[in-house]
């Protein structure tokens, strides 16, 4: 089993390494061309709001609930009774989401009059500003519609992720990466807003991501005619699960769209800043959190459904471990070379030095809960794998109470930079009780081998640290330097990191390939 999840975990990670970097080739392109003006903030919105509702009813919450009981209907069901459930399924969530869809398009205004209320009072009271929120409205028309296509192809994905077809759903996004680069390049340039080029490529981008998996759908005999299915069992159950997992599993994302709301009453660029440093923050979280998340899941399932009690705690302790190994240097990493990262990547253009150092403060600001936003991706698996969204929706309610504490507490003083700290602390205490809890039902506890594990990477980590401040090159050097001098001194730095954490691994002991070996 453990060879199989590390293989399954190497696929989708460097699938997911290819979505990502695709992804920050698109936000290159983005800051290259719009910065962080006016222009990038309604971009950056207009494109959030459906992203948003995409980790509520799609990625998020519906593939907690979805995964566990198609897991125990293929474990113990008919082929044919498989199919009706996935007939169901399909059906009653595609009526569910064709309304959504079809009142966020028409409501456009409404929605932006509460996720943006700052530009919307600007707006009433005819200052200049006020033009953002008439922008946003319509580029929200154009992207909302992402969210009907996106929640079949993650859907699609969950099927096939069940089915050990890892690596289609984790290529999928690069598709939209592809399409919002190329409407930045050839559309944007053409049109007297931009920003209505990226938005028809964010359209585009899902309607391509959707099509691409029909064909491995087709292949699994998984494409089934839709029907209605309100009452149908497996309907019931899912959506049982679903409802209070809406709120649990997107706990981070209504912190982060709760920050991007009063963003909007800070000065302009604010969302462009945090926006810029959530997708570095997003790149190691999806490369090695989501991923690891991805393939724990269905395994967590099998492991509940055969009653196999200590194969599931092993299968835990096995993702936290591979978390603490991969998220601890990237989390160091994330925050000493945060300048260092937006020089190279976004520093041409419209995007300035004076956006790299705004950036940057939120950035290690996110970054200092990098470990904490991975934990969550793993934890979270021990709950939904058997069956129990409600707790967790306790702890995101107490998690998103203290997140909205926190941003009075630190957004006065700190401005935006004071909205990315909240977050993070808000992510710490969420993955604090959700392993409490996990330890309290004696479901799963940390391992003395996995507390020796801990102990060694962090003090790897501060090797590496050490290492990374004496090579660190001032700000001034950095600026001095053409691009590619830039590229290659980070590439060392990164390489420097990365040698010496490995090295001090294997000084204490720890042979970090061998992590399989943890099961």
């Amino acid at each position: 089993m453990s060879k199989k999840l590390v293989k399954s975990g190497i696929i989708v990670s460097v699938m997911t390494l290819v979505s990502r970097v695709m992804g920050l080739i698109r936000d290159v392109v983005i800051a290259n061309l719009m910065g962080a003006g006016s222009g990038a903030d309604v971009f950056i919105l207009a494109n959030k709001i459906p992203n948003f509702l995409r980790r509520l009813f799609a990625e998020g919450a519906f593939s907690q609930a979805f995964v566990p009981v198609f897991t125990e209907y293929q474990q113990k069901h008919s082929p044919d009774e498989v199919r009706e459930l996935i007939s169901k399924v399909t059906g009653t969530l595609g009526i569910l989401v064709s309304v959504v869809t079809l009142v966020g398009v028409i409501g456009s205004p409404l929605l932006m009059a509460l996720f943006a209320n700052g530009w919307f009072v600007a707006w009433l009271n005819d200052e200049p500003s006020g033009e953002k929120f008439e922008l946003a409205s319509l580029l929200l028309k154009i992207t909302f519609p992402y969210l009907w296509f996106i929640t079949f192809t993650a859907m699609a994905g969950s099927i096939l992720n069940t089915r050990g077809r890892f690596a289609v759903s984790a290529f999928t996004p690069v598709f939209l990466n592809i399409a919002i680069i190329c409407a930045a390049l050839f559309l944007s340039p053409k049109l007297e807003s931009p920003e209505l080029g990226l938005a028809l490529g964010v359209f585009f981008g899902g309607l391509i991501q959707f099509l691409f998996q029909i064909p491995f759908l087709l292949n699994e005999r998984a494409l089934v005619k839709p029907s209605w299915g309100w009452h149908y069992p497996g309907v019931v159950k899912i959506r049982t699960l679903m409802i209070p997992a809406i709120f649990g599993v997107s706990v981070s994302q209504i912190n982060l769209l709760f920050d991007t709301f009063i963003a909007s009453y800070l000065m302009t660029g604010s969302i462009s800043w945090l926006y810029y440093s959530d997708r570095l923050l997003e790149f190691p979280l999806g490369l090695f959190g989501i991923a690891i998340a991805t393939v724990i899941l269905p395994a967590l399932s099998k492991k509940h459904v055969n009653d196999e009690g200590g194969g599931f705690a092993k299968t835990m302790d096995w993702g936290v471990k591979a978390i603490l190994l991969l998220g601890m240097p990237a989390m160091c990493g994330l925050i000493l070379l945060a300048k260092p990262m937006l020089m190279v990547l976004f520093m041409r253009g419209a995007f300035t030095v004076d956006d790299v150092e705004m950036a940057s403060y939120s950035l290690m600001a996110y970054g200092s809960g990098l470990l904490s936003f991975m934990l969550i991706k793993v934890l979270a698996p021990g709950y939904y794998s058997r069956q129990d969204t409600k707790t967790p929706v306790r702890y995101g309610i107490i998690a998103m109470v203290s997140n909205m504490v926190f941003n009075v507490i630190f957004a006065i003083p700190f401005g935006y930079v004071g909205l990315a700290i909240a977050t993070s602390l808000s992510a710490l205490l969420n993955a604090t009780l959700l392993y409490r809890g996990l330890a309290k039902a004696n479901v799963y506890k940390v391992s003395k081998q996995t507390g020796l594990f801990f102990g060694k990477a962090l003090l790897s980590c501060i090797v590496m640290v050490t290492v990374l401040i004496q090579l660190l090159p001032s700000q001034d050097i950095w600026l001095q330097q053409v691009f590619t001098q830039r590229a290659l001194t980070l590439l060392a730095l990164i390489g420097a990191g990365v040698g010496s954490y490995l090295i001090s691994m294997i000084v204490l002991g720890i042979r970090p390939w061998k992590i399989k070996t943890g099961l």
